[in-house]
């Protein structure tokens, strides 16, 4: 989930992030920030040109985020497929509707979710 209001800790500088999960955990600290109205599709958005970066400098499937990298078919298992011909950032807002959520709060908690069962 977001960062509960009055336990935040204090964001870090892009040089301290490592991977696309440090840069995800300061996504949590304040979506706002980085996605237009905290929208999931905004931050798929900037996932995609984070792959497309990754790429250019030679290393592809760098996240588990692009075409080729397990969180697209992994979702698919836990949104009963509903929404599977779509891209994952709307599929997660649609579901996120449907469970009367707030679409980055879903995000989240599906991230941590996928990470806890496939960094086992």
């Amino acid at each position: 989930m977001t960062a509960p209001e009055g336990k935040r800790r204090a964001p870090r500088p892009v040089s301290e992030l490592r991977d696309v999960y440090d840069f995800l955990e300061e996504v949590r600290l304040r979506p706002g920030m980085y996605a237009v109205h905290s929208s999931v599709m905004h931050l798929h958005s900037i996932l995609d040109g984070f792959e497309l970066a990754m790429e250019m400098s030679g290393k592809p499937d760098s996240t588990p985020f692009g075409p080729r990298g397990g969180f697209i078919e992994w979702l698919r298992g836990q949104i009963n497929g509903q929404y599977g011909s779509l891209i994952w950032g709307y599929a997660i807002e649609l579901e996120a509707g449907d469970r009367g959520m707030p679409a980055m709060d879903l995000f989240f908690e599906l991230l941590d979710k996928f990470r806890a069962e496939t960094t086992r």
